[in-house]
Formats: C-alpha cells, structure tokens, sequence
C-alpha cells in the first residue's frame, strides 16, 4: 500500500499509469466501444479517404474503414505483442542473468559474452534482419523482439545477483544448510524484482515502438490487419492530404510510449533504496 500511495502521489507516474490503465481497457473493450466493429477489414471505396467527421471522428483509410474503429482493435495487437514479448525475454534474461551472477567464473562468463554478442548489434536492425528472414506476421515480430530484448534482463539481473551474493544473509543462508536453487530463488531473485519491474515498464515502451517500426517496414502483421505500425505505413503516400490517417495511430503510439516511459520512472524513484534515500 505505501508503493501504491507514493506512485498515486507522483504525477508523472500516475498520468503514465493512467494512460496505460486506459488502453488495457480499449483492447478489452474494443469490440463494444469501437463505432464500426464489424468494418475494421471491409472495404468501402465509397467512403474512403474521408476526413474527420462526426460520423467518423478519425477519418477512414484508404479501404474506407472506420481509422477510430481499426485503432482501438490495433491495440489488441499492440498489447499482445509488447506483453508475450517481454514476457518471453523476462523468462530467458533473469535466468541466465541469475544463473551467470550467483555462479561466475567461466559458465558466467560465457552466458555474459553470449548476450555482449546480442548487444553488440542494435536491436533494430537484429529484429528486422530476423523478421526479414521469418517472412511478416505477429508471431515472427514476437520472436523476433524477444531474441533482441533478453539481454538487457540478463545484464541487469547479473548486476544485481554479482553484488547481492556477496552480501551477509546469504552467506548466513548457505550456513545454515541452504541450496544454490533455494538461496538464488528465495534469496537474491526477490530483492533484484525492483529493478527487474522497473526495467519491464521501460522495456514495454521500448519494445511498443519497435514493433510499430517492424510494421512501419512491412515486416509485422500482414494486411489488412489493423496494427498501428503498419497502418501509418500504409497512410504514407497519402500524406499529406489525408493527414489524419497517420496522425491517429502516431499519436496512440506515443501516448503509449510515454505512458510506460512515465511508470517506469516513476517505478525507479520508488523502488529504488538508493534514491529514495538521496531524496531525503
């Protein structure tokens, strides 16, 4: 209750949480609150190319679809993308991070040299040589991000674990009979969770706006699937007469963006002992 009392008095954090409160609900909702629902892959060549109205508040795409009702249904995607994709790097990060802290010597320094090789190249340019070689599809985006983004959990957990082994409790748990697996799982992953929550807002954002680029390039959902990223490439030899084509899913991508950026900030100055401790 303290965490949640300091992060609803931080306004930063609270507008990001607000903002990501907000679109977990559109993706939920979006089959009830979306004007057009059942249009979101129909063509209209009637209606297409028609600028914001009270009948289409965001305007319609090149199809002549609602561009309002194809945006709360790319959030679905949105979503399911950003959650199973840092969800998955999570999984193979904190692990090797854990496992290459706790342990060192050369296993821990082959898992580290291993991820140094993955950092080594940015990871845009690994995530779109691996989506070019899947061939386009949300599943192939997914991969594709979750073999770029784990190092960073395994950097930062092999941080965490190479400076927590060396502290007094868990010399006192080995003492007392206790396992590696009981004092790496019981031990030390539960005091680096903080930093690996802060980490994962940030990484959500991070990992959003990637998957809008992967899109952008041809390389995430096949039409006419209503992914943010793909359709402001679709919106781009429109421009800028029907602006309004791009402009709506430009803006739901940075609003989500800095929701998370917001959080994870916000996450950091709370959870973080050290500045807490220099704010005082």
């Amino acid at each position: 209750m303290s965490v949640l009392k300091r992060l609803l008095s931080d306004r930063a954090a609270s507008l990001g949480a607000a903002i990501i409160l907000g679109l977990v609900l559109v993706a939920i909702l979006a089959p009830w609150i979306a004007p057009y629902p059942g249009d979101v892959t129909a063509f209209h060549l009637a209606d297409r190319l028609q600028p914001p109205s009270a009948e289409h508040i965001f305007g319609t795409d090149r199809m002549g679809s609602d561009v309002f009702s194809r945006l709360l249904f790319g959030a679905r995607i949105t979503i399911s993308i950003a959650v199973i994709a840092v969800g998955v790097s999570v999984a193979i990060g904190v692990p090797i991070g854990l496992l290459a802290g706790y342990y060192g010597g050369f296993p821990g320094g082959f898992l580290m040299r291993t991820s140094d090789i993955f950092l080594a190249v940015p990871q845009i340019v690994l995530a779109i040589a691996i989506a070019q070689t899947l061939g386009p599809s949300v599943e192939n985006v997914i991969l594709a991000l979750s073999l770029t983004y784990w190092p960073f959990w395994a950097r930062l957990v092999y941080a965490e674990t190479n400076a927590l082994k060396k502290q007094t409790f868990v010399e006192a748990a080995l003492a007392l009979g206790a396992s590696d697996l009981r004092v790496m799982v019981l031990h030390i992953l539960p005091n680096t969770a903080s930093a690996i929550i802060v980490r994962t807002s940030i990484g959500m954002g991070a990992t959003i706006l990637t998957a809008a680029a992967l899109g952008f390039l041809g390389l995430g959902a096949p039409a006419p699937t209503p992914e943010w990223g793909r359709t402001i490439s679709e919106a781009r030899e429109f421009l800028p007469e029907a602006w309004w084509y791009a402009a709506a899913p430009g803006l739901a991508i940075f609003l989500v963006v800095m929701g998370f950026n917001l959080l994870g900030d916000g996450l950091r100055d709370i959870l973080d002992p050290k500045l807490r401790k220099g704010s005082r």
